[in-house]
């Protein structure tokens, strides 16, 4: 019977668990800045879930009233009054502030509040304010169709540009479904997008790249977490002097970060009908005079000017070798001769759950470790005898794979002195009798020395555990060939 075919579609991973890893880049803000700090007001107001809206119940999410439900079919006057409060009041108090401070402000602008706030959109224009989507109305899309979805984007864009003047260049939408990021990407039309909370600065997201004709993405991720939604939630800040020691220590934290190469982003999320309430204000405040005090140590911008900056210094680049974008037949040619002379060991890593985090050489070896450690004894040990006796007859014959006669040459095991050849033979000799498989040892590791006396301790060993000292070294070999072809 012949072999059975490999499945054509092996699982894949679409979230990136680990993105820039432990090598960020340096943001390298402007003027030397240790930390990027960014304001966001988001304008819902208007545009929140309201019977005259033309939705099926009223807003039950983000006010004063702990525990809120939807009222199907039905206005909920308390709850209307709560948003207007943050159109009448709060935004007022938030505009003052801010222009009184010279601070650059984003604001989340959902289009069919801003279409109900005229003088509002007036003075965040006359105040220089960058003034993103926010989406058609602030609800939920969850449970909404890919095409009603991209309708909506659509309409939002828009009404936005009718409103405002200008198309939006920024999106966060917020309340999002499983397919929001992607229409947004490939909408095509936005400097960034903000629909995430994964990492402390900006990327760049090509998507899932399964085929994907979706252009690149910059991404500014945004928070949930430095917002005074929580406010308005049951584990959150219940006064204002919570909330500024928060934003306090999130923001000391990244200066010393900054301070120390590792400069990063902090976005702050606002609501005009939470923050906006006298009480709370203050601690805003408080906030905005404790970051302008440490001068051009904090860069505060908008998120446009953060995605300028970003796509000047850090523009998109191809990521090379994608071992989890791989077709087989490639991804086994590529990658069948890290093991010695084992292809099927990439062969049964392909078909594992390969995502972004395996795209890295930690990543990819520990696909390819995991097959070697569940397979069969009498496998790995075939493993084991495919590795060449060190400085052996292969080895002279010029008949090692490339990476092993690069391997060997590195420790100095081509360059051996006659005395040197004739105790390294006695050795292989002697070792194999023994154990049954060729001494294995990562010579990168070592010097030749070194591993003449690894050689000479460990033939002492009983069989059990020098298998499984040679299975160890056999995992640091492909580790350190991985090294030489993928990112750290």
């Amino acid at each position: 019977m012949g072999k059975a075919a490999a499945p054509m579609n092996p699982p894949r991973y679409p979230r990136d668990m680990r993105g820039y890893g432990r090598h960020r880049p340096h943001a390298d803000w402007p003027g030397g800045a240790a930390v990027c700090v960014q304001f966001v007001v988001n304008y819902e107001e208007g545009g929140e879930n309201c019977v005259l809206h033309g939705d099926a119940a009223s807003e039950a999410f983000l006010s004063e009233i702990v525990g809120a439900q939807p009222w199907p079919g039905k206005r909920h006057w308390n709850m209307e009054s709560i948003y207007d409060y943050g159109a009448r009041a709060g935004f007022w108090r938030l505009h003052r502030m801010f222009t009184q401070a010279g601070i650059p402000v984003t604001v989340y602008g959902v289009a069919s509040a801003l279409a109900r706030s005229p003088d509002q959109v007036a003075a965040m224009k006359e105040a220089g304010w960058e003034i993103a989507s926010h989406g058609l109305k602030w609800i939920d899309y969850r449970d909404h169709d890919e095409a009603t979805e991209r309708a909506d984007l659509a309409e939002a864009i828009r009404l936005h540009a009718e409103v405002v003047g200008e198309r939006p260049r920024g999106l966060y939408l917020g309340r999002t479904s499983a397919h929001s990021v992607r229409l947004a990407a490939a909408e095509g039309g936005f400097d960034w997008i903000s629909d995430t909370y994964d990492d402390d600065l900006p990327y760049w997201l090509d998507h899932d790249g399964h085929g994907n004709p979706i252009a690149p993405q910059l991404v500014i991720p945004y928070t949930l977490d430095a917002n005074d939604m929580r406010f308005a939630t049951a584990q959150g800040f219940n006064c204002g002097d919570q909330f500024f020691a928060y934003l306090k220590d999130a923001f000391d934290t990244l200066l010393a970060e900054g301070d120390g190469g590792g400069a990063a982003m902090m976005s702050i999320g606002l609501h005009c009908r939470l923050i906006g309430r006298p009480g709370r204000a203050a601690a805003l405040r408080r906030f905005i005079d404790y970051v302008k005090g440490h001068g051009d140590r904090a860069w505060i911008a908008t998120r446009g000017e953060i995605a300028a900056h970003w796509r000047a210094r850090h523009p998109y680049a191809p990521h090379g070798l994608r071992p989890s974008r791989m077709d087989r037949d490639d991804f086994v040619a590529r990658f069948g001769s890290i093991f010695e002379h084992s292809p099927w060991i990439a062969e049964r890593a392909y078909m594992l759950e390969l995502g972004a985090a395996h795209d890295s050489a930690e990543g990819l070896h520990n696909a390819l470790a995991r097959v070697f450690r569940s397979a069969t004894t009498d496998e790995r040990l075939g493993v084991l005898r495919a590795h060449p006796d060190l400085a052996g007859k292969l080895a002279q014959a010029r008949r090692l794979t490339a990476e092993s006669t690069a391997e060997q040459a590195s420790a100095g095991l081509d360059a051996l002195t006659d005395a040197e050849r004739t105790r390294f033979t006695e050795l292989n000799a002697a070792y194999v009798e023994k154990f049954g498989f060729p001494f294995i040892i990562a010579v990168k590791d070592n010097t030749k020395a070194s591993i003449l006396a690894a050689f000479e301790r460990r033939i002492a060993n009983d069989r059990d555990g020098e298998f499984t000292t040679a299975c160890r070294q056999v995992e640091r070999i492909a580790q350190l060939r991985l090294r030489d072809i993928l990112p750290a």
